[in-house]
């Protein structure tokens, strides 16, 4: 559907197994950032809409979309394994490279929680498509073994408050040989919850996507 204000707003399916999601494509965009969700959430996350609308208006496409199926969702083990979330983000960016609506443009890649980690993973298998990596709240710590792989410019977004996930983030970063960086939001939760925190994220991670995307600094 065209939409002359946002431009392109369709619903689309991803890999073999057909998975919904939204893809927004502004007038003149010039890169697209793919959301890899967290566990027990889905393409319909609140936060990671937000963050998306914040994109769009700084002229980058998205795409938000289901990492599993729902009957695959009901499986608890599903919801936190990090090699299938991997290659389900990895499924998405092929989606991205056959699209001629998106198959020239920079990728960057915005996962929460367990999807920082599925983003990680996926930057590290496609290395050539992935132009950069911003993780809200996330649990980076989870790639493992994916991370001295990855090669694209990954910035960790964490809350100030959320003690135990900034512990996490610097193990991740030690292990992280791209260029790096860690944010931390004053006062912060792990959700971001507080007024102005989550503005602050989408501030921040708009920022690291024009910068890498090359893109003139729309703030």
């Amino acid at each position: 559907m065209l939409n002359h204000d946002i431009g392109i707003r369709q619903s689309v399916h991803i890999g073999k197994k057909n998975l919904e999601g939204e893809f927004v494509r502004p007038p003149r965009a010039n890169g697209l950032v793919i959301f890899a969700h967290g566990s027990g959430s889905s393409r319909f996350s609140r936060r990671n809409k937000r963050v998306a609308q914040s994109l769009q208006q700084r002229g980058i496409a998205t795409l938000l979309f289901d990492l599993l199926t729902i009957d695959e969702a009901d499986r608890r083990e599903n919801v936190f394994d990090i090699p299938l979330l991997g290659e389900r983000v990895v499924q998405a960016l092929n989606w991205a490279r056959n699209n001629d609506d998106t198959k020239h443009f920079p990728i960057g890649l915005f996962g929460a929680s367990t999807g920082a980690a599925a983003a990680l993973v996926a930057a590290a298998k496609r290395p050539a498509n992935v132009c950069a990596v911003v993780s809200r709240g996330g649990r980076p710590d989870l790639a493992g073994q994916w991370l001295p792989d990855v090669q694209a410019p990954t910035l960790l977004i964490v809350g100030g408050a959320d003690h135990v996930v900034i512990d996490l983030n610097k193990k991740a970063m030690k292990l992280l040989c791209c260029d790096k960086e860690l944010k931390i939001v004053p006062g912060a939760s792990h959700l971001f919850e507080e007024v102005g925190a989550l503005d602050r994220v989408m501030q921040i991670a708009g920022q690291w996507f024009d910068v890498c995307f090359g893109a003139p600094d729309n703030v």
